[in-house]
């Protein structure tokens, strides 16, 4: 079965940026993607990636975040960049499209000042 773990999150203020880490036990055979899951709110999509490198954004985060892998690391990372207040959620990292029973424990992000 395979395991996420994401890293990286933290407490940052508007218009900073962080860098997100995801170790999976393997990720070459899947697309990847990023989710967010703020308070009250549903599970969302973020990014994703497929094993070739072709990358998709949800509208709210294009032009900020950008997704990447290094499969020999069997790492995803998302650069989050300019980060607003709305992006406050914790972060996880799955197969895109997720496997089931595979989520991790993510890592939450906090934008404020």
């Amino acid at each position: 079965q395979v395991q996420f773990v994401e890293s990286g999150g933290g407490l940052v203020q508007p218009g900073g940026s962080l860098r997100l880490s995801c170790a999976a036990s393997r990720t070459s055979i899947y697309a990847m993607g990023w989710y967010r899951q703020a308070p009250g709110k549903q599970r969302e999509l973020v990014a994703r990636i497929t094993s070739g490198g072709s990358t998709n954004y949800a509208d709210s985060v294009k032009g900020r975040f950008t997704i990447s892998r290094d499969n020999a690391k069997n790492t995803v990372y998302l650069q989050m960049n300019n980060l607003k207040p709305e992006d406050t959620a914790v972060y996880y990292c799955n197969a895109y499209p997720t496997i089931i029973g595979t989520w991790g424990q993510g890592t939450q992000v906090t934008v404020s000042s």
